[in-house]
């Protein structure tokens, strides 16, 4: 029977609680999806740092966990069959914890696949989008002085915005009444757009109304608070 210690992963990251589910994360958009995920479930987790000021993601140790290098990745002692399971990708995460909890996804088949949607819209558009329109702006984009690719990503990211504010019109979440994995994707990277990214004036983050009083109602949540901050940064 496989064990922790037959993952690399952990001679770099050595596991104090191997019992616990490990996590390998920064506090990004991508990385607190899960931290936050962790908090709402109760489910008891180890995080581990893992820093692209040293490159941690690029040693052996984290790449034989991830190969495409990037976080969050997790390793749970206790996956199917009781066996370990190594995972990456913050979205397969995400469904894989509400599959393992029971929570945060709908029984109901439908409801369970347009939960899904909305996932795959923050996974293929959401993120992209703003992580690009957050570069342009925030980073080395700054240096460009054709601005055509930064107003590309802020009229998408503009589109983008307006079908959550419509989504989010008449609906308490993405789904409903019922807070999902969906919110929990797509929030932190609304929050860090127009935070961390500072770009809330740059999109007229103020012409969304509905996206912003759910963003804020997310922000509020204990778990959504102590998951923005999780692992912590040394």
């Amino acid at each position: 029977m496989s064990t922790l210690n037959d993952f690399p992963v952990t001679q770099k990251w050595p596991a104090q609680h191997p019992d616990r589910l490990q996590l390998y994360s920064l506090p990004t958009p991508n990385g607190v999806k899960v931290s936050i995920m962790l908090e709402e479930t109760g489910l008891p987790y180890e995080p581990h740092l893992v820093s692209f000021d040293s490159n941690d993601q690029l040693s052996p140790e984290f790449l034989s966990l991830n190969p495409n290098n990037k976080i969050p990745a997790i390793l749970d002692p206790n996956g199917p069959g009781g066996q370990p399971l190594a995972l990456f990708e913050s979205g397969a995460i995400l469904l894989y914890l509400a599959d393992k909890t029971g929570q945060l996804l709908p029984q109901d088949a439908a409801a369970r696949y347009h939960t899904t949607q909305w996932l795959m819209f923050q996974m293929g558009g959401i993120g992209p989008m703003f992580g690009q329109l957050g570069f342009f702006h925030k980073f080395a984009g700054k240096d460009y002085e054709d601005k055509r690719p930064r107003d590309r990503y802020v009229a998408e990211s503009r589109r983008l915005l307006k079908v959550l504010d419509e989504r989010l019109q008449n609906r308490s979440w993405i789904m409903g009444e019922d807070y999902t994995i969906a919110d929990i994707a797509i929030f932190p990277w609304v929050n860090n757009l127009i935070g961390f990214y500072g770009a809330g004036e740059l999109v007229h983050i103020d012409q969304f109304p509905h996206l912003l009083r759910t963003l804020d109602t997310f922000r509020n949540r204990p778990a959504v608070q102590r998951g923005l901050t999780i692992p912590a940064r040394t």
